[in-house]
């Protein structure tokens, strides 16, 4: 992956899965990302004069679609739901673009979710999708999260529901 201005590239680590159960004549296949985000708390920028707190967070999209989606379109939703991406190798001006990206886009866990449960419910070939945004949170002694699962109206989600992520 190029960081945005200085083009320095570098592998990106993302959690890809593949969950696939035979169900009698039917099939359940889930297919699952865990993505490396950046968020910027909007409490923290509507009372600083100076800046606000960041946090590194994942955000985990599990989908079950009636076409193909590719792993790269869940990455797409999860990083454009942020702050933020994540890059592997940033320069000085990388990290100030970044910084103000974010601080441009300040975001909660529970918006992270809602942006992203948006975006793949106007996707007419998902079925039914679960999002999670973890936080690991930089000045709060706890971590932050929210998640949601939506199932297309008419559509029969299977008895066994997926395992959680890791």
């Amino acid at each position: 992956r190029a960081a945005p201005v200085s083009g320095a590239k570098a592998l990106m680590d993302y959690q890809c899965r593949f969950l696939a159960e035979a169900q009698g004549e039917g099939l359940n296949f889930v297919l699952g990302v865990a993505v490396p985000v950046t968020s910027l708390c909007p409490c923290s920028k509507a009372i600083s004069d100076y800046g606000a707190h960041n946090q590194r967070g994942t955000i985990r999209i599990e989908t079950r679609s009636a076409g193909i989606v590719w792993i790269e379109e869940l990455i797409d939703i999860a990083e454009a739901s942020a702050s933020s991406p994540v890059y592997a190798l940033l320069k000085r001006e990388d990290e100030r673009h970044l910084t103000m990206q974010a601080y441009e886009n300040p975001v909660f866990v529970e918006d992270m979710v809602r942006n992203a449960a948006v975006r793949l419910r106007a996707d007419p070939r998902i079925d039914w999708f679960r999002v999670r945004a973890d936080n690991q949170e930089s000045i709060h002694n706890h971590n932050a999260f929210a998640q949601v699962a939506w199932t297309r109206p008419g559509f029969c989600v299977p008895r066994s529901p997926p395992r959680e992520h890791p």
